[in-house]
């Protein structure tokens, strides 16, 4: 294997230290490299690893509190006390495990069905193989819109430039070719190395691979520079949330802990009990909560023909207000056809339709549907044979033209240029008129923007083809060679609306989705398409007009646009950029090239199977259908994947705040502690558990019509206006308790935790939708975990094993009536506040 500087040493001498050759290696020689290499991925993937998750579960800063609570305790002789702590909270630790374990091991199943791949020479053969398996001395193929798999040292390649944001952090790509560095070269200056996580903007190459998986400079500097991935509107909400929680948690146990020393309880006691108001207030389950809910979602709308690559996409799927899509492909069928070849005057040619099939056929970069058109249009010529290919200027999105030269017996050397209309005529000097060719002035530029621009009104996407003839033949050609050329013709496409787009439209705008087009194709073709399928045309911004815009005009404009037509590939991002800023929660759906970067900014980016590698790996889902009915489905059930976790976080927070106030409260005025730590902290257990099966409940209809968002203000109005609801029935508890059946303390106790448990499953139970709760049941498995719950609730006083651990006792039957009682009235109240809070 190659020692240090692979990149300053000869193309020999490199590969016969790699032990590999031109024609690549075998597949038996890769096989056992595989087995010493080891396979070629970065780190292990920790949401995998069952012991991280576990580790994860006890790295909870308030377990973690419990755990050195626990231990104060059994240091001073509450040894018992300790053991039931302990073991609830490793019990509840446990829970969050199983669910979130299983939840990543769902995720990956679905991942696995969209890892990426690579073309390599395998027994002198090309292969696609999971990019996985590369080893050092494979022989790589790689073409415009490749993700790079491996670091390696080109070999040969073709006007090659190479985007190496993600490692470098240089904004555009850079010009990449086969030579020798000098030993001391940087990264950056290696110009004849590509590296992993890079991506192949333009051109080909041939590269034979030197350092894979853990070994690449990816791997290296990964913890360093690792590209930060923009804060989604759901990431934001997470975090959002949990500043709010923790002032409330902090307040509470200063306050209760200051109180109880005052009144000269028991440190130990005043402790334990503070931290376990904390963990009784904290909605603890929530990241098993989350992962379960969006894992059953992944899985649902696997099915759906949507694969999720990052699970936090389905709830900013359920928040997009606001779509941004190329056209072809989405809108359009994608499956275009050649509809005629024309002259610079418009009439049929057979000589363009040579000059395109020549072009089509010959090239070897960036495949496209546009060459696949021209080729399936009828028989191919058969004077194409006539002509020999000498060089080719492979396709960029910048210069938006793709040359091919060839020679023909008896002829000059020519140049096939084909490309967008406006990047043709900028390098044209004259045009084809007959058989002869005149200059191509001011005049003629007029009748052909005229007949393009009646094209594009027609919804017909037109292609030039320019010539260039060379005296003189040589051994290569480049860009600056693009010039001097004679307009040959056009080539006129139809790319038809899909099947069913219009109903698909009015679908996402029902559902409160804006949607705006960005395209690189002219602005009369796109306002065509735009109003055929019932989208707004009244306000178009160009490209042109976007670049001299700065970045507060574009802040300002962006939202009120309609369509972005004859975009650039840098100024997606831009665009997708603003329009964050601007407060929306953007989707962003492309399959190309240069959509890697928007896709990377949105708040959730959406490609589809076939796109090119490096669209794939910057999305957040994949469709597996281009069909945006496939999207609508995935954005309802985003909403509902959204609308229960927001359901676990508005009532966990809501009934424990009430509960969890109450006792601060009631701590300070009764000569015992209203509950003990352990009694707490198996409250909250016992209450989570049917929590868990909130991610299988049913969503009101009306909440998949909307996009739904964090809102923290909300949250914060849910739990102060249902809070004290909870806790006004919970000091009519005390009262009946104290006053009516002068309980004893363990009597107090026992009463209180059956009637706080049975009010907090009854609040899920109501408040989980805006329906009358009878009519709006809850699914299977919520209700009947919700109703064993509340049975172990009642009968565990009445066990004398259980009852003793965690000191209840049995309570009279009148007493037991009188509580269910409260709950009932409970239950009829907080339906009637309800209803009043929602019409609210």
């Amino acid at each position: 294997m190659p020692a240090s500087a692979y990149w300053s040493k000869a193309e020999d001498i490199l590969l016969r230290d790699l032990e590999s050759r031109p024609t690549g290696l075998s597949a038996e020689e890769a096989a056992s490299r595989l087995g010493s290499h080891g396979p070629n991925t970065i780190g292990a993937p920790k949401h995998t690893n069952a012991l991280h998750i576990l580790i994860r579960q006890f790295l909870s800063p308030l377990v973690l509190i419990l755990i050195f609570a626990a231990t104060v305790s059994s240091l001073v002789g509450e040894i018992h006390d300790a053991i039931i702590i302990s073991a609830i909270v490793l019990a509840s630790c446990l829970l969050g495990f199983s669910q979130e374990y299983g939840a990543t091991k769902a995720l990956l199943a679905l991942k696995q069905s969209i890892s990426l791949s690579a073309t390599v020479l395998r027994n002198g053969m090309e292969s696609l193989v999971p990019a996985s398996t590369i080893v050092p001395g494979d022989i790589i193929r790689l073409a415009a819109g490749s993700l790079v798999p491996a670091d390696g040292v080109i070999l040969s390649s073709r006007d090659l430039s190479v985007s190496e944001a993600a490692l470098t952090g240089e904004t555009f790509p850079v010009s990449k070719m086969a030579g020798i560095c000098p030993p001391d070269a940087q990264i950056a200056a290696r110009s004849n190395c590509v590296f992993t996580g890079t991506s192949v903007r333009s051109g080909t190459a041939t590269v034979v691979a030197v350092d894979t998986g853990g070994r690449t400079e990816y791997a290296a500097i990964a913890g360093a520079i690792a590209k930060q991935t923009p804060e989604t509107d759901f990431s934001r909400g997470i975090r959002r949330f949990g500043y709010l929680m923790t002032r409330i948690m902090l307040m509470i146990v200063i306050a209760v802990l200051v109180a109880n020393l005052l009144l000269h309880r028991p440190l130990i006691d005043s402790l334990l009990f503070s931290l376990a108001l904390a963990v009784g207030l904290t909605p603890e389950l929530l990241p098993a909560i989350i992962s379960v809910t969006l894992a059953r979602g992944a899985r649902g709308m696997a099915s759906g023909g949507v694969i999720i690559r990052r699970l936090d996409a389905i709830e900013n799927l359920g928040s997009m207000n606001l779509l941004c899509t190329d056209k072809t492909g989405t809108l359009t069928e994608g499956v275009i056809k050649l509809d005629d070849c024309v002259d610079p005057n418009g009439i049929h040619s057979d000589e363009v339709h040579l000059l395109a099939a020549l072009n089509a056929s010959l090239q070897t970069g960036l495949k496209n549907p546009l060459d696949d058109a021209i080729l399936l249009s009828g028989e191919i010529d058969a004077r194409l044979k006539d002509f020999v290919k000498k060089d080719e200027i492979p396709y960029d999105f910048m210069r938006k033209r793709l040359s091919i030269v060839v020679d023909k017996a008896g002829q000059d050397t020519m140049m096939v240029c084909k490309g967008a209309v406006a990047n043709i005529l900028s390098v044209c000097t004259s045009v084809k008129a007959g058989t002869a060719a005149e200059p191509l002035d001011d005049r003629m530029r007029t009748a052909i923007e005229a007949s393009y621009r009646k094209w594009g009104e027609d919804g017909i996407r037109v292609i030039a083809i320019a010539t260039r003839h060379f005296a003189q033949a040589r051994t290569s050609y480049d860009v600056d060679d693009e010039c001097e050329l004679c307009l040959e013709g056009f080539l006129l496409f139809l790319d038809p609306p899909k099947s069913g787009i219009k109903n698909a439209m009015a679908g996402l705008k029902h559902r409160g989705i804006d949607i705006k087009i960005i395209s690189g194709d002219n602005r009369y073709i796109v306002k065509h398409l735009a109003e055929t399928i019932g989208l707004s045309t009244k306000q178009i911004l160009t490209g042109e007009e976007l670049a001299s815009m700065s970045s507060d005009a574009l802040f300002a404009r962006a939202p009120k646009t309609d369509l972005f037509v004859e975009i650039d590939p840098n100024q997606k991002e831009l665009i997708v950029k603003a329009l964050r800023r601007s407060g929306h929660v953007v989707g962003y759906m492309g399959d190309g090239i240069n959509d890697a970067p928007a896709l990377h900014e949105a708040d959730v980016g959406i490609s589809v199977d076939g796109a090119v590698d490096v669209a794939r790996e910057a999305a957040d889902l994949i469709l597996l259908q281009q069909d945006l009915n496939v999207l609508i489905r995935g954005v309802d059930d985003g909403r509902r994947t959204f609308a229960n976790t927001m359901k676990y976080i508005s009532i966990a927070t809501s009934a424990n705040f009430g509960n969890m106030i109450s006792m601060a409260i009631a701590s300070l005025f009764l000569p015992f502690l209203p509950l003990l730590a352990k009694q707490i902290l198996l409250n909250n257990l016992l209450a989570d558990i049917p929590s868990m099966a909130i991610a299988t409940d049913r969503v009101d209809p009306q909440q998949v019509l909307r996009p739904r968002r964090w809102d923290i203000r909300s949250i914060q109005r849910f739990m102060l206006f249902f809070g004290p609801v909870s806790s006004l029935f919970d000091f009519v508890t005390f009262a009946f308790l104290l006053f009516g059946m002068h309980a004893t303390t363990d009597q107090f106790r026992t009463g209180w935790f059956v009637e706080s448990l049975i009010t907090q499953l009854v609040t899920m139970l109501i408040v989980r939708t805006t329906m009358a709760a009878w009519k709006d049941r809850p699914g299977p498995l919520l209700l009947w975990s919700t109703v064993f719950i509340a049975l172990i609730a009642l009968g565990l006083p009445y066990f004398p094993q259980v009852a003793g651990i965690f000191d209840f006792t049995p309570l009279p039957i009148p007493l037991m009536a009188g509580l269910i009682a409260i709950s009932a009235i409970y239950a009829a109240t907080l339906e009637l506040v309800k209803r009043y809070y929602f019409r609210q």
